[in-house]
């Protein structure tokens, strides 16, 4: 099976032939038919992506290529974290970068902090988005940590489609979401009962773990997307990396 010459209805018959797989069974389904592929890693989620990935591969060889944001605006704990997963693992971790020119006009003319007054997207889309969009053009599946329990905007998010944010009319991307189906409890489960290293700051109150200025605490009862963003509609609550307006790729 070649994933990449799927149109969109094949696409959904093969989301569908998985709804009921545990993320280990869609990965070792996918991996070895999706071409070349790229593994955003940053958080919880990621790091179970990847022990399921390896787990789920004998040929090591057919791993997604791992990879992760580096904003200038990590918090130290995380970028700490970064390098316990790479050594835990034994992988290479590319770590992605804004462009300096266009991050220093933009800090120049506003500041370090302009997103409290107009909304993260300006600096999300410097910081993150076209890092990620130069980086994705380079291979054919993008695999992803996101659940749809996360927030109101991931729902209905699918473990196999077509990219809505990145794919152009000259290269489709297709994107996999192992842990669509997954819950946080389980999430936290699989960390638990394979010793997995995760970020400290969950042990002192951080749930969904983002850049510093934009990442706080959470309280009791209170839902994870809630400490990012948190001036801002629940509704807001994403970094333009993932669009759920539907798009028609061929």
């Amino acid at each position: 099976m070649d994933i990449s010459l799927l149109d969109e209805t094949g696409i959904a018959e093969l989301n569908a032939s998985l709804l009921n797989a545990s993320p280990r069974e869609i990965l070792a389904t996918l991996i070895p038919n999706l071409g070349r592929s790229a593994l955003s890693f940053s958080g919880a989620e990621d790091v179970v992506t990847i022990e399921h990935s390896i787990k789920a591969i004998t040929n090591r060889d057919q791993l997604p290529e791992i990879f992760t944001l580096d904003t200038g605006r990590l918090p130290p704990a995380t970028q700490r974290y970064l390098e316990v997963v790479r050594a835990h693992y034994g992988i290479k971790l590319d770590l992605l970068s804004p462009d300096p020119d266009e991050l220093r006009e933009f800090v120049r003319s506003k500041g370090l902090f302009s997103f409290y007054e107009d909304g993260h997207t300006e600096c999300c889309g410097i910081r993150k988005v076209a890092p990620l969009r130069r980086h994705l053009a380079n291979f054919d599946a993008w695999i992803t940590g996101q659940r749809r329990d996360q927030s109101p905007t991931r729902s209905e998010v699918a473990i196999i489609e077509i990219d809505r944010t990145f794919s152009t009319t000259e290269h489709r991307l297709i994107k996999v979401n192992p842990l669509a189906n997954t819950t946080s409890e389980e999430v936290w489960n699989t960390i638990r009962l394979f010793d997995i290293p995760y970020n400290e700051l969950h042990d002192h109150g951080y749930v969904s773990i983002g850049c510093e200025p934009c990442t706080k605490a959470i309280g009791p009862n209170q839902h994870e997307r809630e400490g990012r963003w948190w001036w801002e509609e629940s509704t807001h609550k994403e970094c333009g990396l993932h669009i759920t307006t539907p798009l028609k790729v061929r």
